[in-house]
């Protein structure tokens, strides 16, 4: 089967087009051949090197395609079948995994990290991360939701316990986790503020559901949301840029605010005043992936029409060198997809 994969790390120029043999499916897995893989900032940062990734390896986290063969232990799937894979890895033995909280599994890590990815033709996983989509979708538009949504959901609904009619400033809104946030806190009916580095990029945040935009290019985001807020400060700051946006972050919270991170895209050094942590009773939270339960949640919601996967441009796998020097000029307005 073709395949892209890293032999050392490096930069685009590693990722090697190749032939390999065709993967093999154990009697309690499913199959897939992939037809859309979407990419994350995570596969740069695995290219680039990453603690844990055996070389040669494979990277890719949002895998949709179609079932080809599945194993005799498996029930509930038949071959032909369009689906997407969690892209989630977990024992599913532990005490963690049994009581339903997969990213608190030791074992656990996202598809393409510490284990293979989707960067290929052919791919075997448990039948626990086989999930069906509807015709409403196609291949691409199904490989862009998994990752970013479960993400965004965990953070705002999870962890941040998101109410009807808050305050959320999401920080990159047009990312893929900024992307799926602001739609999820719209779902809420909260008031949404987003940044995003131009005025085309807002404008699309806009027609998403964000009521105020922010050029943080241009802006001081601290002081635009003092004046929306009428000096007040936001409920949610749903922050994953790092250390670029960490303190004004911080501003931005009114007393009693919650601050979810789950990204360091711009480092991950940042600063806490603990007088201004205690005396305003922040809560700051550490935000990783998120369970099958709440993939399946966000998915009903997909699923639905509720909340819609945005696509910024598609690449053939052989052109992955390509992608993934576009994605590094974080010029795109949703999800970069790798057709097969």
């Amino acid at each position: 089967m073709k395949s892209v994969r890293i032999h050392r790390f490096g930069g685009p120029e590693v990722l090697t087009y190749e032939d390999i043999p065709d993967a093999q499916h154990r009697k309690d897995q499913v199959l897939v051949r992939v037809k859309a893989c979407s990419l994350n900032h995570l596969d740069l940062w695995v290219r680039k090197g990453l603690p844990g990734v055996k070389l040669p390896h494979i990277l890719g986290s949002d895998i949709a395609g179609e079932i080809v063969e599945v194993g005799e232990y498996v029930t509930g799937f038949k071959p032909g079948q369009r689906v997407l894979i969690a892209p989630m890895h977990f024992c599913g033995q532990c005490v963690k995994c049994l009581a339903g909280l997969q990213n608190q599994c030791r074992e656990f890590t996202v598809l393409g990290n510490a284990v293979d990815g989707g960067n290929c033709e052919l791919i075997a996983v448990p039948a626990a991360n086989i999930i069906s989509f509807p015709d409403s979708l196609d291949f691409v538009q199904a490989a862009s939701v998994p990752l970013v949504f479960v993400t965004a959901w965990h953070m705002l609904v999870g962890l941040a316990g998101v109410r009807q009619r808050q305050t959320v400033l999401v920080l990159g809104g047009s990312s893929g986790v900024g992307i799926a946030a602001i739609q999820i806190a719209k779902m809420f009916h909260c008031c949404v503020i987003t940044t995003a580095g131009n005025d085309a990029k807002l404008e699309k945040a806009r027609a998403l559901g964000a009521d105020f935009g922010i050029d943080h290019y241009k802006q001081k985001i601290s002081e635009e949301v003092r004046k929306i807020t009428n000096k007040e400060g936001v409920d949610i700051v749903v922050e994953h840029v790092g250390a670029a946006t960490w303190d004004e972050s911080m501003r931005c919270l009114k007393t009693a605010g919650i601050l979810v991170t789950c990204g360091a895209t711009t480092g991950p050094n940042v600063a806490v005043d603990l007088r201004h942590l205690f005396a305003r009773q922040f809560r700051l939270l550490g935000s990783y992936m998120g369970t099958m339960s709440e993939l399946n949640e966000v998915l009903g919601h997909v699923f639905a029409g509720g909340l819609k996967p945005v696509v910024d441009r598609t690449f053939a796998l052989s052109e992955i060198r390509a992608a993934h020097e576009y994605l590094e000029k974080s010029q795109m307005f949703g999800k970069v997809v790798l057709t097969m």
